[in-house]
C-alpha cells in the first residue's frame, strides 16, 4: 500500500535584540537565572507593553526574504492560557493579522527545486525556560519576553529531506540577515513538526500528529523518518492514527507520546487593549528592507560569478556567517580570491576546529592574511615559507615582519641573472639529469630545480626558476 506524506512546519526564531519584545529588559544568553526580568515582563499592575522597534524591523526583513506580503499595520493579540512558563497568564502575539503572509521558499534537494509555501510569519514574545529534574522543575524567567518570530508553512512538504533542508535554509536566512544566530542547541531556533499520511489518491488529509521542540537539524530528519515509518506500519495493519503530540527521544532515536489532542485548544484570543494599532509608513518598511544584510543566496551567486569559486569552496565559506564575513573582508583588498579561500578552508578552519574557536576570535585578521598571500602571489616568498611564517605568527603572536626576522627569512630572489647563473651551475654539474629530462623523465626537472633551491637556501622564486631551467634545458638538446 502506497502512502503520501504531508508535512507542515512551525519554526520559532528567537531574535537577537538588545532588549525584550515589550520592555527595556536586556537580553543575554547564559545570564544567571531570573536576573533579566522586570515588572513589565511579568505584567505587574500599572505596567504597559511597548513594542520593540528593532524586532519589527527584523520581522520585516525576514518576511521580505521569504517573498511575503508585509502588513503595514501592527496588530497584537492576547493568547490566553495558564501554564508555569507563562508568567502573565497570556502571551502577546499576532493572531488576526501577522506581519508577513503568503510567502514561499524554493528548496533545492538533489538538484530538484521544491517550493515550500509559507502561510504566515508573526511576532510574539517567548515564554520562560523550564529546567526539568527527576522530582521537580525550575523556571528561568530570563527568556520570558524575548522577541520571537514564528514561521508557519502550509501542509505542502512531502519528504523528510525537503523538511530538513527547509529548516536549515531558514536558519541560514536569519543568521545571514543578522536577526538571530539560529543556534538550535541554545533554543534560538525551535521546530515543531506536523505530519500525516494518506493513501495515494485520497483527497482528505490523514490524522495529524505533532512532534514538538526538535532541537537539532539532524534530529528533524531522523524524527520524521521514524514517524513516517511508525504511521505506515499502523495504517498497513489497518489501525488508526491517534491525534496526539509527541516528542523526539534523542537516546532511542524515536518519537514518544506526550499527550492526546482530542479537540482544538481555545486560547480565547482578543486584541491587546494596551497596544494600539501601529501604522507602519511605506518609508519605514522600505528602509527596513533596504538595510537588510546580504543573504547567503546572493553571496553564493557573487562568489561563483565574480570570484570564480567552485561549489565546494563556496559551500564551506557559507557554512557560517562569520566565516563568510572573514572572507568578504579579505576580498575587499585582495584579488587572489581562490588563494584566500584555500587558506581559510585548509589552514584557518583546521586551527579553529583544533582549538574550538570561532573565526571572529582568530588572531590573524583578514588584512594580515591578505598581506601574507600577496607576498606569496608576488613571488617575494614561496608558499612553503608563507606557511612557516603563518604558523610562527600564531605560535608566537607576532606580525609578518617580526616572524620573518625571527625566522631569518628574506624575500625571494627574483633577479633573472642571479637565478640563471645558479641554473647553469647546476646543469653543468648534472649531465645525466639533462639526458634524463630529454628522455622524458619528468622527475629530472624536479631534481634540478631542487638543486637550485638548495644552493640558494630556498630563497629563489620557484616559478621563475622553473621557467629559466626549462629554457636552459631546451638549449642543451
Amino acid at each position: 500500500m502506497d502512502f503520501e506524506v504531508t508535512i507542515g512546519l512551525e519554526i520559532h526564531v528567537e531574535m537577537k535584540t538588545k532588549t525584550k519584545m515589550f520592555s527595556a529588559t536586556p537580553v543575554a544568553f547564559g545570564a544567571e537565572p531570573n536576573t533579566l526580568t522586570s515588572p513589565y515582563d511579568l505584567a505587574f499592575p500599572g505596567t504597559l507593553p511597548l513594542p520593540n522597534k528593532q524586532a519589527v524591523i527584523n520581522a520585516i526583513q525576514v518576511s521580505h526574504a521569504l517573498h511575503m506580503k508585509i502588513d503595514h499595520e501592527l496588530h497584537f493579540d492576547r493568547k490566553n492560557y495558564f501554564y508555569s512558563d507563562l508568567p502573565k497568564g497570556y502571551q502577546i502575539t499576532q493572531n488576526r493579522r501577522p506581519i508577513g503572509s503568503d510567502g514561499y521558499l524554493d528548496i533545492d534537494v538533489n538538484g530538484k527545486i521544491n517550493r515550500v509555501e509559507i502561510e504566515r510569519l508573526h511576532l510574539e514574545e517567548d515564554t520562560a525556560k523550564q529546567l526539568h529534574f527527576p522530582n521537580y522543575t525550575l523556571i528561568d524567567y530570563n527568556r520570558a519576553g524575548i522577541p520571537l518570530i514564528e514561521i508557519v508553512t502550509r501542509p505542502c512538504i512531502h519528504s523528510s529531506d525537503v523538511a530538513a533542508k527547509y529548516v536549515e535554509t531558514i536558519r541560514e536566512i536569519v543568521s545571514f540577515l543578522g536577526v538571530s544566530d539560529g543556534k538550535m542547541e541554545e533554543g534560538q531556533l525551535r521546530c515543531d513538526v506536523n505530519i500525516s499520511l494518506r493513501k495515494v489518491g485520497d483527497k482528505q488529509y490523514g490524522t495529524k500528529v505533532e512532534v514538538k521542540n526538535i532541537n537539532s537539524f539532524n534530529y528533524i530528519k531522523i524524527a520524521l523518518e521514524y514517524e513516517i515509518n511508525r504511521q505506515k506500519e499502523l495504517l498497513t495493519k489497518g489501525e488508526k492514527i491517534i491525534q496526539e503530540t509527541r516528542r523526539y527521544d534523542e537516546e532511542h532515536k524515536a518519537t514518544q507520546s506526550m499527550r492526546l489532542k482530542t479537540d482544538a485548544v481555545d486560547y480565547k484570543y482578543f486584541p491587546d487593549a494596551n497596544i494600539p494599532i501601529i501604522k507602519l509608513s511605506n518609508e519605514f518598511v522600505d528602509n527596513a528592507i533596504k538595510s537588510s544584510k546580504e543573504l547567503a543566496s546572493a553571496k553564493r551567486s557573487r562568489y561563483q560569478k565574480d570570484f570564480k569559486l567552485n561549489d565546494y569552496d563556496t559551500n564551506i565559506l557559507l557554512s557560517n556567517i562569520k566565516i563568510a564575513n572573514y572572507f568578504d573582508e579579505c576580498a575587499k583588498s585582495s584579488k587572489h580570491y581562490k588563494s584566500v579561500a584555500n587558506w581559510i578552508i585548509s589552514d584557518i578552519l583546521a586551527i579553529l576546529n583544533k582549538n574550538a574557536l570561532t573565526i571572529d576570535r582568530f588572531e590573524i585578521k583578514p588584512q594580515t592574511l591578505v598581506n601574507l598571500i600577496d607576498e606569496i602571489e608576488s613571488g617575494k616568498i614561496s608558499n612553503k615559507i608563507g606557511r612557516e611564517i603563518f604558523n610562527y605568527m600564531i605560535a608566537n603572536h607576532v606580525d609578518i615582519k617580526t616572524a620573518k626576522e625571527k625566522l631569518n627569512i628574506t624575500n625571494q630572489q627574483s633577479d633573472d641573472k642571479v637565478i640563471r647563473a645558479l641554473v647553469i651551475e647546476v646543469l653543468d654539474n648534472n649531465a645525466q639529469s639533462i639526458t634524463d629530462y630529454h628522455a622524458g623523465k619528468d622527475r629530472a626537472l624536479g631534481f634540478l630545480i631542487g638543486q637550485v633551491m638548495r644552493k640558494s637556501g630556498g630563497k629563489v622564486n620557484p616559478a621563475l626558476t622553473s621557467k629559466i631551467m626549462i629554457e636552459e634545458l631546451n638549449r642543451r638538446k
